[in-house]
């Protein structure tokens, strides 16, 4: 059974090396062809525990080639690496790991808390715990372009315009319902049978900001009800103020989104859902 982190112990001592390995198997998979950090090279690796020297094992039995081939074991690798370091990564997989969305954490710096989010969404600030983004437009050409792609955000003094809090079970919600496509969703989450599967996995992602953290959402329903029934509702009921770019890029029209975002006193966590095509 390969290793993983005890979720009760302080992963500190190995976090370098963890941090330094998922950089490295991201480049990789990325297409990067770069050679192996030289401190992770010998046997001990840089302060490696048993998780880096399982994936290090693995990654140097890849096939090189075909290409191809390659990639798709790094990014196999990547997954299960990452899955395994700590169990709010593995439920962000799980959540978000196969639909179009973003989840990325950002350290709070200012009291201002529109423009740690905006940094976010920039992705100008590590997770300040080394956990996993999850952003498949991070190397986008079309970020060339719009910065923020997909997201063109409104200024810091405009977020008061476009969100509305939400209280704790109704920001559950919210994140479960980002599970859902939107367009053509055969199975809503309120009728699937993993529903409480997928509503404990929203919560292990919001259990990290803490009992205090405070929730907002751009859903226009949460405008008159900090409550609203996201899980009746459905990815495809909801409706919001934009938070995307307009531009036509790469093909891709982006329609629809759905947000969230958590606001404690050290970060700021956000998560949004786009409906595109």
């Amino acid at each position: 059974m390969p290793p993983s982190l005890d979720p009760s112990a302080d992963p500190s001592a190995d976090r370098p090396a963890l941090d330094l390995l998922d950089a490295y198997l991201e480049a990789r998979w990325d297409g990067r062809d770069l050679p192996l950090p030289e401190v992770m090279v010998g046997d001990t690796g840089y302060g490696a525990g048993e998780l880096v020297h399982w994936a290090l094992g693995r990654f140097r039995s890849i096939p090189r080639e075909p290409k191809e081939v390659f990639g798709r074991g790094v990014g196999i690798l990547l997954t299960e690496f990452r899955s395994r370091r700590c169990p709010w990564n593995a439920a962000a997989l799980r959540l978000l790991g196969d639909v179009y969305a973003f989840a990325a954490t950002g350290p709070r710096r200012q009291e201002d808390w529109a423009r740690d989010v905006l940094a976010v969404l920039h992705r100008s600030v590590p997770d300040p715990r080394g956990w996993l983004r999850l952003d498949c437009d991070r190397n986008n050409a079309a970020r060339h372009t719009v910065p923020a792609y997909p997201f063109d955000p409104p200024g810091a003094s405009e977020f008061p315009d476009r969100l509305y809090p939400l209280e704790r079970e109704a920001a559950v919600a919210a994140l479960a319902v980002m599970r859902e496509e939107w367009q053509w969703e055969p199975a809503p989450v309120r009728s699937r049978p993993d529903r409480d599967a997928v509503l404990a996995d929203a919560r292990t992602l919001l259990d990290r900001y803490g009992p205090t953290a405070r929730y907002w959402t751009n859903a226009t329903a949460a405008a008159s009800d900090p409550a609203p029934d996201f899980l009746t509702a459905g990815l495809q009921g909801t409706r919001s103020h934009g938070f995307l770019t307009s531009a036509y890029l790469g093909g891709l029209d982006l329609f629809e989104d759905l947000g969230l975002i958590a606001v404690t006193d050290d970060e700021v966590g956000v998560f949004w859902s786009f409906g595109a095509y």
